[in-house]
């Protein structure tokens, strides 16, 4: 039952941006990679976007890089995802997720993560 919240999903314009974030008050984040992933109708969950909390390091797909930012607030235990120039492509279920295997250094795969959110949707309006 131990699951995060994902908020500030919504529907935007092509070309517009948008920020979500992920927050866990009932367990802090760890010090360790934190990742964003998307899932969009009738495909398989993939990877966006990670950060190692304890020197800053990003991981971006090729897809987003240029266009998203990961940022994590480690007091208030709040991930951060900031969206720009988006596409209709970019629809899509956003999950935050914590990575708990294979951690010493990025992995963008999914078997590696847990502590999944319920993802926030964000939707292209065209």
């Amino acid at each position: 039952q131990v699951q995060p919240r994902e908020s500030g999903g919504g529907l935007v314009q092509p070309g517009g941006s948008l920020t979500i974030s992920c927050a866990d008050s009932r367990r802090p984040f760890h010090n360790y990679v934190m990742a964003w992933f998307r899932q969009a109708p009738g495909k398989e969950r993939e990877f966006v976007a990670a950060i190692d909390a304890l020197d800053g390091d990003t991981d971006y797909s090729d897809s987003v890089k240029g266009r998203f930012t990961i940022s994590r607030d480690n007091g208030e235990s709040t991930l951060y995802l900031q969206m720009d120039s988006l596409r209709p492509e970019d629809t899509a279920l956003y999950l935050c997720a914590e990575c708990v295997r294979s951690c010493e250094a990025f992995t963008r795969g999914l078997a590696n993560y847990g502590y999944w959110g319920q993802g926030t949707q964000s939707t292209d309006s065209t």
